[in-house]
């Protein structure tokens, strides 16, 4: 009764704190910069990450195994992995950039496993007889990780893309109107050239606005590289820990399950993503497809069994 208690309270403190530093982020971009508002935002991910620390163990305690035995409980850690990349993240980068990603996706994980789920699937069951083995937080703990650094990557990526597209439109409309205003001095209408002179101004390839998008494209590019090859160190080691696990299990390394088939795509994808990084041609919006490609293709991996419900990986299911 007390664990539970305890796990209620953990859960909706660590939904509020997140909710407030989304809530602040959106003030943060709404006033470009406010290092008060910063440093509370990156404190509030702090709380975040010790509330859901708290909420694991004390499962664990209390379930008496590691809690990743269903959909609820993967959930959560792999909300528990947004809050820590966050962290991580920011020790490697003073601006922070990922932290307008992590914030929302831990609020969109909690939100689904509290209110997404039935109550039956947020108490803690007995460990099937497969699941009862040290492979178990190695080998589950490896892959939500991986899944919410590739998600944090490709999010990164989506976002290349985005502004990338914007920023080449307004190159396209400062162009003609750079254009129209050359014919217009050929042609001698001076006078329109006057009245236009604001937009010359704008044409301007080396104004700030300019100059920040190319800073903003290229650190959104860099860490979407540094973040996904992490997420990708931590699939693989999940993918052979897993397999090793199999092996003893059931007597073979892999079995084509699904689960199996989807992680060996979401393993492909971003193995083609890392090759194009390699070659200075493919940079930047070909990598950047590729990545959001691998967007896609993870939600299918970590929810396309539990929709179903088939294969042996199927313990952490909707049914």
């Amino acid at each position: 009764m007390i664990f539970t208690t305890l796990e209620h309270i953990l859960i909706h403190l660590s939904f509020s704190i997140v909710s407030i530093v989304i809530s602040i982020h959106l003030m943060i971009l709404s006033v470009h910069e406010i290092i008060v508002l910063r440093h509370s935002s990156e404190k509030g991910m702090v709380a975040t990450f010790f509330s859901l620390t708290g909420l694991l163990v004390i499962r664990w305690i209390s379930s008496r195994h590691f809690p990743l035995s269903n959909l609820y409980e993967s959930l959560i850690f792999l909300s528990w992995s947004f809050s820590i990349i966050h962290m991580v993240s920011k020790l490697w980068n003073h601006k922070n950039d990922l932290s307008t990603i992590t914030a929302p996706s831990a609020i969109f994980t909690q939100s689904f496993a509290t209110s997404g789920l039935s109550s039956k699937m947020h108490q803690s069951a007995i460990l099937v007889p497969a699941l009862q083995s040290q492979w178990l937080m190695m080998h589950v703990s490896m892959m939500l990780l991986s899944y919410a650094a590739l998600l944090c990557g490709s999010l990164l990526s989506v976002a290349f893309l985005v502004i990338t597209f914007r920023k080449n439109i307004d190159i396209f409309f400062r162009r003609k109107n750079l254009l129209i205003l050359i014919k217009s001095f050929f042609f001698g209408k001076i006078e329109y050239l006057n009245e236009k002179r604001s937009v010359v101004k704008s044409t301007s390839f080396l104004s700030f606005p300019n100059y920040y998008k190319y800073q903003l494209i290229q650190r959104l590019d860099y860490w979407s590289y540094r973040v996904i090859s992490l997420g990708f160190t931590f699939l693989t080691i999940g993918i052979l820990s897993g397999a090793v696990w199999a092996n003893e299990a059931w007597g073979s390394y892999w079995n084509w399950d699904p689960k199996e088939t989807w992680a060996f795509i979401t393993w492909t994808i971003f193995a083609i993503y890392l090759h194009t990084r390699t070659n200075q041609s493919l940079h930047g919006m070909n990598s950047a497809l590729v990545a959001s490609i691998g967007f896609l293709i993870i939600w299918i991996c970590y929810f396309g069994i539990n929709l179903l419900g088939i294969g042996l990986h199927s313990y952490g299911s909707f049914t």
